[in-house]
């Protein structure tokens, strides 16, 4: 009797190493993952070991597999249980439940270069009718993006976290409002944290949770450019808004939100990271930038913006163009709107969106963008253009169905421009 379909490779997630970032379900095709409030695990009747999720992972948690009987794969519920990977079952142990070990990594090599070509044929138009942002998502960075430090400081490195001290804590919506967001500056001291604008850190919430185990960390995008918060000093920034109701719009205190809002100068803070290696800005002087965010999206926008208007400051670098398109529901839950304004028309062109102006029609990063064609059109064509889209996951496919209507608006082919953007690491996607 053929073993074929006793064993599978089954793709587990790592959950002492998982940020809980969510980038692999938001990037999923077929959405093979999930999580609840403690762990992201992944349906093992569902993933087809396409490998999509893998390389954007900025800890390596989702690169983990075990080869398991078919019938005793690890269900969704045994996973969100896991603090730790179970260890991997032995080829004896597999013999005894009648698998062949041999046969069954054949068959899942199978399984890979089925998914390999048939997200080619995605890649090529051959999707029919559905349209996937994700897959124009690049998982590299600009080819003049500066090397990124990962991983200094986990589970897994040689320090489980580093302690750094609140330096600066700054309401940057107005107060009255209910979009509470803040500006945290956190200090390393001596301790190296080198960072870059793209990049994210974790933090670690003090405390148990509700079943009386530690904390996960909360990422968190740095919102300081690469030489500090402040220039010169071993520090970064943060852009954190007070969650209060989940996406139901029901009452809850988020456990990350509120411990960094509430934090007073000098209070320490376990931190883990840096994470993130490809939403990096490109370090070509004359490369374009297009930012598209919403909320704290705006984080790693304001990183790049703050280290361009640095470098223009110095009289040595003469950049490229600069586009910011931003959204919230009014200006006054648009995070660090007084500064936007006050930043030179020459260095950057702003378009504000707010959906819930009174007496004004809803208007979103998208609707602004179209406003723009005919600007984003010429950007889409020049090679030295990156674009980066941050801000809840609602808003990715609106953005990107834009940058395709305004291609094939100007005659050009979205199918091939959108995988060229991908693969030179143009387009990049952290909606979460």
């Amino acid at each position: 009797m053929s073993t074929e379909s006793n064993l599978i490779k089954q793709h587990v997630i790592d959950p002492e190493i998982c940020i809980r970032c969510n980038t692999c379900e938001a990037i999923c095709p077929i959405d093979a993952i999930t999580h609840d409030s403690r762990n992201y695990v992944v349906k093992a009747d569902v993933c087809n070991l396409c490998m999509d999720c893998v390389s954007p992972c900025p800890t390596g948690a989702i690169d983990n597999w075990r080869m398991m009987p078919k019938a005793k794969a690890y269900s969704i519920e045994e996973q969100l249980k896991w603090d730790d990977l179970p260890g991997e079952l032995s080829a004896d142990q597999l013999a005894e439940l009648g698998g062949d070990v041999g046969e069954a990594a054949q068959q899942a090599q199978a399984v890979v270069q089925a998914a390999s070509a048939s997200a080619a044929s995605v890649s090529s138009g051959a999707s029919g009718d559905t349209f996937n942002s994700s897959q124009f998502g690049a998982t590299i960075p600009p080819w003049s993006a500066a090397h990124a430090y990962t991983n200094l400081y986990g589970p897994k490195a040689a320090e489980k976290f580093i302690t750094a001290t609140v330096t600066g804590n700054l309401r940057v919506t107005e107060v009255g409002t209910e979009y509470d967001t803040h500006h945290i500056v956190l200090d390393f001291g001596g301790m190296p944290f080198p960072v870059l604008e793209g990049q994210s850190i974790g933090i670690i919430p003090p405390g148990v949770d509700a079943s009386g185990k530690p904390h996960h960390a909360r990422q968190y995008s740095i919102a300081s450019p690469r030489n500090g918060e402040r220039p010169g000093h071993n520090n970064l920034s943060l852009t954190i808004k007070r969650v209060l109701e989940d996406h139901d719009g029901k009452p809850v205190r988020g456990v990350g939100s509120n411990y960094m809002c509430d934090l007073q100068v000098g209070d320490k803070v376990q931190v883990i990271g840096p994470f993130g290696a490809s939403f990096l800005m490109p370090n070509h002087p004359k490369s374009n930038i297009v930012m598209i965010c919403t909320g704290t999206g705006s984080a790693p926008m304001r990183a790049m913006t703050e280290w361009r208007r640095r470098l223009r400051a110095s009289g040595k670098f003469e950049g490229g163009k600069l586009m910011l398109f931003f959204g919230a529901r009014t200006p006054a839950e648009l995070p660090y709107f007084g500064p936007l304004n006050k930043l030179p028309k020459d260095f950057i062109d702003i378009e504000f969106a707010f959906s819930r102006e009174a007496g004004k029609p809803k208007r979103y990063v998208q609707d602004a963008m179209r406003d723009r064609a005919a600007d984003i059109a010429a950007l889409l064509q020049d090679a030295n253009t990156c674009f980066y889209v941050c801000g809840l996951k609602s808003m990715e496919e609106g953005v990107v169905m834009a940058l395709r209507d305004i291609a094939q608006g100007a005659g050009l082919d979205w199918e091939a421009m959108g995988a060229d953007l991908k693969k030179q690491g143009r387009l990049h996607l952290e909606t979460y």
